[in-house]
């Protein structure tokens, strides 16, 4: 099964749960991430898990970015670890 690694690029977390470089491992359970933040990208996360390559730039590929949907304060980039 493929891993999906997250990486935080930019945070300005309100409640100062996320700092900028923090690193997440996917494989089957929900990390450690606060529930806006993960209901947002969850559904790229599940396409990734799945095989799925995403809209990315002008092509396709298999990963994403996206934001906290908090005002934007927290920059997330997902992407499949290759094995």
């Amino acid at each position: 099964m493929p891993k999906v690694k997250l990486t935080i690029t930019d945070s300005s977390c309100r409640s100062g749960y996320f700092k900028k470089g923090q690193e997440y491992i996917v494989e089957d359970l929900c990390p450690p991430l606060c529930h806006e933040l993960w209901n947002n990208i969850y559904p790229s996360v599940y396409a990734l898990l799945n095989g799925a390559e995403l809209d990315y730039g002008s092509g396709r590929a298999k990963m994403f970015d996206a934001k906290c949907p908090d005002e934007c304060r927290v920059s997330i980039h997902g992407e499949v670890l290759e094995e």
